[in-house]
């Protein structure tokens, strides 16, 4: 398990809901893990993703999600198709386990991608969500009263200049993951 590359991954969407909602932005970091001599390990890039992805069903998408995520046709005009997402995300991230903030809703996506296009997924069946790992770690912090990405980005001083754009969240994840580990 400790030699599992880490997949940290983030997406934008059409709206809440999985099964009736899109991912129009799909964005992936693949890490692994160094021993170092002295304590713990570092993180190196192997490879990453980020992928503008068409939405195919614009008419049930949430309007208050499309503001936030800043969709407009223009920047989409010549996304990826969420098979060619997928299929791209299938490629790099064999074995590796991934990482995300709020899993839970990231996972509900890709679960539905990957039955929706067909493609296995070749990830680890082990998952880690940084916002139980803040919860578990911080709990007691009285000035941490909730653990949204924004939250904790302000409690460990991580900027995130475009948040809720996928590599943007992915960078401050990142960010936010070594300081945990830190603690």
């Amino acid at each position: 398990m400790k030699k599992r590359n880490l997949a940290f991954i983030d997406l934008e969407t059409t709206g809440l809901n999985p099964e009736r909602q899109e991912i129009i932005e799909l964005g992936c970091v693949v890490m692994k893990q160094v021993q170092t001599a002295g304590r713990g390990a570092t993180l190196e890039i192997i490879s990453e993703l980020d992928l503008k992805v068409k939405p195919e069903h614009l008419e049930t998408a949430e309007p208050e999600a499309l503001r936030i995520n800043g969709y407009n046709d223009g920047d989409w005009l010549f996304a990826a198709s969420l098979e060619q997402a997928i299929k791209a995300l299938v490629e790099k991230t064999n074995g590796a386990m991934m990482i995300s903030h709020n899993i839970t809703f990231d996972w509900g996506f890709l679960q539905q991608a990957f039955i929706k296009t067909n493609m296995q997924n070749k990830m680890s069946p082990v998952r880690l969500d940084l916002m139980s790992m803040a919860f578990a770690k911080l709990y007691h912090q009285e000035e941490v009263q909730r653990f949204n990405l924004r939250a904790l980005g302000d409690y460990f001083g991580v900027k995130n200049e475009q948040a809720h754009s996928a590599m943007s969240d992915i960078r401050a994840s990142i960010e936010i993951y070594k300081k945990l580990l830190e603690i």
